[in-house]
């Protein structure tokens, strides 16, 4: 053969596979437009914001509301006279709006929402703040998890704000109060989100690539010729999964309480029933997008499509209002974010049996509703 025979044989093989490569749809969704659209959806969840809205809590120590309190008080003095109050019908207490104006780094507005101690600390442990102010005897105090950097970043604002010339509050009347009660710091966030994380990755891959991979080589075929039942076949992959999950999240609470300090603060039973639902639920999805592909590039892509979102968006290692408001309704009812938000309510808020009844109602639904769906339309061959 000579060189130029060589030569057109190998441009021809290469046209050949890139007419194969774009001949298929999922090749180009999967590895051109998804990551796009993931990138859109961090994109809007930090980069697209004019302003940046920052939550403050402010503790109220009796029945009555800062607007109503002392005005010689210098942080009730600083709401009435210096902010924008709103009313929410949806709030027991008033807010108040207050924007730091920077043409260079953007604006930063804060709304200060007065609570109780207890609720204060509820949110902190959601992620949903980062910052709580009191007052005492005209002296502010600061109380936020020293090792978290966008609270850092919150007092370091507010402390320039209320020590400015002018100002209700001089420099030297202000008081740093670390965090240091269970579930506030951002490891004890991060741990349940990653216990979610982790049941949602193992099952879907565990069982949705076990099941496609298998279809692919011709083995569901050789397997359904013995007299093998079906559903024990599904069952028993269903089984060896769920041992693995509780196996894989036990270990990683164990490493994390003897290195870090995690507790569970609430009941123990509760935590494994929500657990074992989200089990069930990622199960059923699992069975479902696995059921009829047996190619292993689309296969891929279908279970990126489930993952990937939802640890971006549920609420895995950061709080989920960091989106816009109006994306909250929609990734709530997600899976992963039931998962998480009940592992967390029971990890660092004390949540028992009935906190987590529905959630885990739900996720069970979920499962049963995927799985039910995916054996209809199963193929083995």
């Amino acid at each position: 053969m000579n060189r130029i025979n060589r030569e057109n044989q190998l441009f021809q093989l290469i046209l050949a596979r890139i007419k194969e490569t774009i001949r298929e749809p999922g090749v180009i969704f999967w590895g051109m437009i998804f990551p796009m659209l993931m990138s859109l959806g961090l994109g809007i969840a930090f980069m697209n914001k004019t302003d940046i809205f920052r939550r403050v809590g402010v503790i109220i120590h009796n029945q009555d509301t800062i607007s109503t309190g002392d005005s010689t008080h210098v942080l009730q003095s600083f709401l009435q006279h210096q902010t924008e109050k709103i009313n929410n019908p949806k709030d027991r207490f008033p807010a108040y709006k207050f924007t730091i104006r920077d043409e260079k780094l953007g604006n930063s507005i804060f709304l200060f929402q007065e609570m109780r101690w207890d609720e204060a600390m509820v949110l902190l442990k959601r992620g949903n703040m980062s910052i709580v102010l009191n007052e005492q005897k005209g002296q502010i105090g600061y109380h936020f998890d020293p090792l978290n950097p966008d609270a850092q970043l919150s007092y370091l604002k507010l402390s320039g704000v209320f020590g400015k010339k002018g100002n209700p509050v001089a420099e030297n009347r202000t008081n740093i109060q670390p965090l240091t009660v269970r579930g506030t710091r951002y490891i004890d966030f991060l741990i349940p989100g990653l216990i979610a994380m982790g049941v949602m990755m193992s099952t879907m891959w565990g069982i949705s690539y076990d099941i496609i991979e298998k279809r692919s080589k011709k083995l569901l075929r050789r397997m359904v010729a013995t007299p093998m039942k079906k559903y024990n076949f599904l069952f028993a992959l269903m089984t060896v999964r769920l041992v693995m999950n509780f196996l894989e999240a036990a270990l990683l609470f164990i490493f994390s309480a003897i290195v870090f300090g995690i507790s569970i603060q609430g009941n123990i039973g509760a935590l494994f029933l929500i657990f074992m639902a989200g089990s069930i639920a990622f199960t059923g999805i699992a069975t479902f997008i696995s059921s009829h592909t047996s190619k292993t590039e689309i296969g891929n892509g279908f279970i990126n499509a489930v993952v990937m979102p939802m640890m971006v968006l549920s609420g895995v290692f950061f709080s989920y209002h960091n989106f816009p408001d109006w994306t909250i309704p929609f990734i709530q009812p997600l899976p992963a974010t039931i998962l998480a938000d009940g592992l967390r309510s029971i990890f660092i808020e004390g949540a028992g049996f009935a906190e987590i009844t529905v959630p885990s109602l739900i996720l069970i639904t979920t499962g049963v509703v995927f799985f039910t769906a995916g054996l209809k339309i199963f193929k083995w061959h």
